[in-house]
């Protein structure tokens, strides 16, 4: 008898046909009753009802190998990206149907329309695609994918569900990594925004001597080898390599505000992954360290093929912490930890000028000892109410507030300057963007 229910009953659904016609059946028994001339109508639609109901009935059950699916799923997400999932369907029907597909995608989505129609042919498969963004890391659970068939007839639907739970864990920006990363490999930046950057004179590490090619510096002509040569030869300068660029992330509670429904802390481990995959590119060697109240994971500068991993595994596991950044000990941190001149870049955010100075007598120390780079936060909910058109006094005075929040980030950026601080204000949703053009413009200006 359970096993009768599980499968006949459970599964059983009704569809707006059969409600349709039982409504239209019920519809001839009332005006039976102030028509006679019906008379066995309604009695004779009811039983041709009844009768299309069972053979709609034994169409869906009469076989328990019906319909196959299955989600494809990647092995991790990646955050703050469209990313792709895939449903397989197939029909062994011998007939065609119409099916509704529901999958029980994790919670933090927070979406409950998610509900496929289509329809099969006897035989026919078909792959439905669509695109999840999560804006938090840690792990996703999916549940089962339910699909709903009903026959040609559309008077009743079968239920089938697939699937177990699977739990996928959602890293930082790694498919933004990728795109980087061929760009960076083939040159072309510039497709994603990053600048070109005038070289100022060579530098210091001597590549090869070549053929002279129009547009080559005449000051790089090598007169000796030209006259072993015979021909015009030039020398040939490379990036420096090896040089250490260090992301610090500040996770203190001012990176808990939220953007386009993403954390300040997740924009910077995003863009930080991606800045130390296109140093290690650059030959360079790459490192990280996390801080809030106290000094969080460290990875010290490398540039081996596991280096990014551990990177990502480290950023992967971040949480922010609501408390109060504790410069004291990142500056302990950084005298411990680098021992050579490196660039540092500092993820963090100010919101006042006080919030500034309590942290300046520090960063200064940095700026002694290392390239220091202070990455912060345009607010762009203040941006909208700067450009918002002011129609009372209320409006007047919440528009001087936001214009003096506004202004007094421009004087933090000319603060920092006055010390010798390098810094970048961005909005979040340009952040990678940004830092990455800084880091060239570094390298070409042979900063470090």
């Amino acid at each position: 008898m359970r096993h009768f229910f599980r499968k006949y009953y459970r599964d059983l659904f009704l569809g707006k046909i059969f409600f349709a016609g039982i409504g239209l059946c019920v519809s001839l028994f009332l005006f039976s009753f102030f028509l006679p001339w019906l008379g066995d109508l309604p009695y004779l639609f009811l039983g041709v009802f009844a009768l299309l109901v069972l053979i709609d009935l034994v169409l869906l059950y009469r076989t328990n190998r019906d319909v196959f699916l299955r989600r494809d799923v990647p092995e991790r997400l990646s955050n703050g990206d469209d990313n792709e999932l895939q449903i397989y369907v197939e029909n062994f029907y011998s007939f065609g149907i119409h099916i509704g597909i529901i999958d029980e995608i994790p919670f933090q989505f927070q979406k409950r329309d998610l509900w496929f129609k289509s329809s099969l042919k006897s035989g026919e498969r078909k792959t439905i695609s669509y695109l999840l963004r999560p804006i938090k890391r840690g792990e996703y659970v999916f549940g089962q994918i339910r699909i709903y068939v009903q026959s040609p007839l559309r008077l009743a639907i079968r239920r089938f569900n697939f699937g177990e739970e699977v739990t996928v864990p959602v890293y930082p920006s790694f498919l933004q990594l990728r795109k980087y990363e061929l760009m960076a490999i083939s040159n072309r930046l510039s497709e994603f925004g990053i600048k070109k950057i005038r070289r100022i004179g060579h530098s210091m590490e001597f590549d090869q001597v070549k053929n002279y090619v129009k547009g080559d510096d005449y000051r790089t002509v090598n007169w000796k080898a030209t006259a072993r040569k015979g021909e015009l030869m030039v020398n040939s300068y490379t990036d420096e390599k090896a040089q250490h660029v260090y992301c610090i992330i500040d996770k203190s509670r001012s990176m808990k505000m939220p953007f386009e429904g993403m954390s300040l802390l997740d924009y910077a481990i995003n863009a930080s992954l991606v800045l130390s995959n296109v140093a290690l590119v650059k030959q360079d060697k790459a490192g990280l360290m996390t801080i809030a109240e106290k000094t969080g994971a460290i990875v010290p500068a490398d540039r081996r093929p596991a280096q990014l991993g551990k990177i990502m595994e480290v950023l992967y596991k971040e949480k922010t912490r609501y408390l109060e950044l504790n410069m004291e000990a990142m500056y302990t941190s950084v005298r411990a930890t680098l021992r050579q001149r490196s660039l540092v870049v500092l993820f963090t955010n100010f919101e006042s000028m006080s919030a500034l100075h309590r942290q300046l007598p520090f960063l200064k120390r940095i700026a002694k000892f290392h390239l220091l780079l202070v990455v912060f936060f345009e607010n762009t909910e203040l941006k909208v109410l700067t450009e918002k058109p002011v129609r009372d006094v209320e409006d007047i005075y919440i528009q001087t507030i936001a214009n003096k929040f506004a202004y007094e980030k421009k004087l933090m950026v000319k603060e920092l300057a006055m010390h010798g601080i390098l810094s970048v204000l961005t909005p979040p949703e340009k952040l990678t963007v940004n830092v990455v053009n800084r880091y060239l413009a570094i390298k070409a200006q042979q900063k470090i």
